[in-house]
C-alpha cells in the first residue's frame, strides 16, 4: 500500500558502502572514530563495521560495481542501503517513479537496488532490528563471524544524522526533485552561503521517515569553490560527508584518534563572542574551544555542537553533531566554517 507521503514506505539508512584503491586506510579511519569489524560477507570480500545504529560496509572486490566505482572515483562511497517496509514494492515503486534499474550491475549486493547520485547505488532493505513488519538483520542471515574481530571501545557515536551530496552546478534542483518524487523528500531549508572568495547554494531536504536529513550543495560563480574542487578530485557528483549524531560530542572528541582524524582549524576570533550569543550552552566552555567545537542555535534555550574533520577518504569527510532540541544545519557557523574551509584551501593552494 503506498502512502502519499511517504511512497517506498521509507524508514531510515540502513548502511553506507565503501570502495577504495586503499582499504587499510579507510579501515585504520573507521578505527578511529571507534568502529569495530566483526564479521565479512559470506563469500565475498566485504567486511562489515559498526558502532551502535551506524553500519559500513568495505567492499575489497576484485572485480564488479564497487571495483569499478572505486576506479572511477578514488576512495568513494559507492552505495547505501535505506530501510522499507517491503524492498521488492520500493523497488518496482522507485522505477515506476522513474529511478533506473540497477538489477543488471556486475557483482552487486544481493539485495534490490536503484542509482542514485552519481551512478552510486541505493539498496532496499526489508529486514532490520526495529522493522514492524519483518525483523531481523541481514548481518545475522548474509554475514559470518570473522576468525579475528577488531574491537574497539564505543566513541558515543550513534547514528547517521544526515548525508550530503554535491553536484554540478546547474543540477541542484533535478537531484532535488529526484529525492522528492521518488522516494517523498521534503524541503527542510534553502542556503546560498559566501565565503571570503567563493560562494555556495544548498538545499535541505528531511526524509519522509524523519530519520535523516539530505543536503544538496551546489557550486556558485568561479570553480574555484569547494564544491567543484570535490567534483573535480572525486570526478564527479556524489556523498561529501556524513554526519554522525552523538549524545555527548565533547566525550566522544576526547576518545577520537587524533593520530588518525584531523578535525577543520577554526579561525580564533570565533569563540570570541559565540557563548555571549548562546549563553546556554551547558557543555564546558574552555573544552568546546579546545577541541574547536562550532555552536549554534535556533531559539533560547536549543542549540547544537558541530565539528567537521578535514578530507579524510578522498574529498569526502565526517562531521560530528550534538543535538539540543536544535534540528537545524549550523547555520549561524556558516561564515565561520567556509573562512575554515577556505584557510585549508589556501594552504592547499586551490583558492
Amino acid at each position: 500500500m503506498t502512502d502519499v507521503k511517504n511512497p517506498l514506505n521509507l524508514r531510515g539508512i540502513e548502511f553506507t558502502e565503501y570502495a577504495t584503491p586503499d582499504s587499510d586506510f579507510m579501515e585504520n579511519a573507521f578505527y578511529g572514530f571507534g568502529f569495530s569489524k566483526t564479521k565479512t560477507f559470506k563469500g565475498r570480500d566485504i567486511d562489515y563495521f559498526n558502532q551502535n545504529d551506524i553500519h559500513f560496509l568495505l567492499n575489497n572486490e576484485k572485480a564488479g560495481f564497487s571495483k569499478e566505482f572505486a576506479k572511477s572515483h578514488g576512495p568513494a562511497i559507492c552505495s547505501m542501503g535505506w530501510r522499507v517496509d517491503n524492498a521488492d514494492f520500493a523497488f518496482e515503486e522507485a522505477v515506476k517513479r522513474g529511478a533506473k534499474s540497477a538489477a543488471n550491475e556486475e557483482n552487486k549486493l544481493p539485495y534490490p537496488a536503484i542509482f542514485g547520485i552519481g551512478d552510486s547505488l541505493i539498496y532496499f532493505i526489508d529486514k532490520f532490528a526495529a522493522s514492524t513488519t519483518n525483523p531481523g538483520s541481514i548481518y545475522e542471515d548474509d554475514f559470518e563471524a570473522i576468525d579475528a574481530p577488531v574491537i574497539n571501545e564505543d566513541k558515543g557515536f550513534l547514528r547517521v544524522d544526515h548525508l550530503t551530496n554535491n553536484v554540478h552546478q546547474g543540477t541542484m534542483e533535478h537531484w532535488a526533485n529526484f529525492y522528492k518524487n521518488i522516494f517523498g523528500f521534503t524541503d527542510v531549508r534553502y542556503f546560498d552561503i559566501k565565503g571570503e572568495k567563493t560562494a555556495l547554494i544548498s538545499y535541505a531536504l528531511a526524509s519522509p521517515c524523519g530519520t535523516f536529513c539530505l543536503p544538496i550543495n551546489e557550486g556558485k560563480g568561479k570553480k574555484n569553490n569547494q564544491i567543484d574542487e570535490y567534483l573535480d578530485e572525486y570526478n564527479g557528483p556524489g556523498v561529501q560527508h556524513l554526519a554522525f549524531i552523538s549524545n555527548d560530542l565533547v566525550g566522544s572528541l576526547d576518545k577520537l584518534d587524533k593520530n588518525i582524524i584531523d578535525t577543520l582549524d577554526i579561525v580564533p576570533e570565533y569563540y570570541d563572542d559565540v557563548f555571549k550569543r548562546i549563553p546556554w550552552v551547558k557543555e564546558d566552555h574552555k573544552r568546546i574551544q579546545d577541541h574547536q567545537i562550532l555552536v549554534d542555535s535556533q531559539k533560547e534555550n536549543s542549540y547544537l555542537l558541530q565539528i567537521f574533520t578535514k578530507n579524510i577518504f578522498g574529498p569526502i569527510f565526517i562531521e560530528m553533531i550534538q543535538r539540543e532540541d536544535d534540528q537545524g544545519f549550523g547555520e549561524g557557523n556558516f561564515t565561520a566554517l567556509f573562512k575554515s574551509i577556505e584557510l585549508n584551501q589556501m594552504e592547499k593552494g586551490t583558492v
